[in-house]
């Protein structure tokens, strides 16, 4: 697994402290400078760290983590405000992204947009699913190097998007990995079970796992869901098993990582950490 670690170097900008550049201490970064990339970095723990003027929730041993959307692109600016009143600032520049993107024309209406009550059920389970995704935990599950969730070949990738009759449909957001109904899926890193359903519209079987600062983790379309919310994992543990629930196809792990709001890379995080 290849894992990249670069420190930043930072600028020092003026306030109402005196500031010289050895009273700051570079803040270290691991991960992509890309689209749908997770960085995790470390800091003064008495420090306020924001991006794009966004405040991070920095943890008490210093760690801070966010990451990029799937069109997320050019400068995004990290500041850091320590204790004395130093402020640093760091222009991370981020590389451009292109996703595979599927024309398909002459599809029945009918098969493309589902009727209003399902739309309506669909909506609701979205916000319980959003709910669950704003937890924010002291945990740091995700400081352990990553596994993967389950053993296949893989069949879906993030970033690509479908075109029905001329209007896109929402991009895909996670890693699939095609193996045969029952085969183990197993979490990724050590955290907790904030959400977990057997019967989501689209979704299928789906459980959600809070990793810290939040990070959590995804895994969609199960046919069978091995754990309640509340119950804490280990790593590897396995917690369902792979199936087509919900609007799939054929059997297959959806997996996706999540920080907050913003649908990350899977195979970025899998590739750095």
């Amino acid at each position: 697994m290849l894992k990249t670690l670069f420190t930043v170097a930072l600028l020092v900008l003026p306030s109402t402290a005196t500031v010289t550049a050895s009273t700051v201490e570079p803040i270290e970064l691991k991960g992509a400078r890309t689209a749908g990339a997770l960085m995790i970095g470390k800091t003064d723990p008495t420090a306020e760290v924001s991006l794009n003027g966004e405040a991070l929730m920095v943890h008490p041993d210093g760690h801070v983590v966010f990451g990029f959307d799937r069109d997320a692109s050019g400068s995004q600016e990290l500041a850091i405000t320590f204790a004395t009143g130093e402020v640093v600032k760091q222009s991370i520049e981020l590389q451009p992204r292109e996703y595979q993107i599927d024309r398909v024309e002459g599809v029945p209406q009918r098969t493309v947009t589902p009727d209003p009550q399902q739309v309506a059920r669909a909506r609701k389970e979205a916000a319980a699913v959003w709910k669950a995704r704003q937890t924010l935990s002291h945990r740091t599950d995700f400081l352990q190097p990553v596994i993967e969730p389950a053993q296949g070949r893989i069949s879906g990738v993030y970033g690509s998007q479908r075109i029905f009759n001329g209007e896109p449909r929402n991009p895909h957001f996670g890693l699939d990995v095609a193996a045969p109904t029952g085969t183990p899926v197993k979490v990724v890193w050590p955290g907790e079970v904030v959400f977990a359903d057997t019967d989501l519209f689209y979704s299928g079987g789906t459980i959600i796992v809070d990793h810290g600062l939040g990070i959590s983790t995804t895994y969609i379309h199960l046919s069978r869901v091995d754990v309640e919310v509340g119950d804490t994992l280990e790593q590897g543990q396995v917690i369902g098993a792979i199936g087509a629930t919900g609007r799939a196809t054929g059997p297959h792990l959806d997996w996706r990582v999540n920080w907050r709001d913003v649908r990350l890379d899977p195979a970025l995080v899998l590739e750095h950490f």
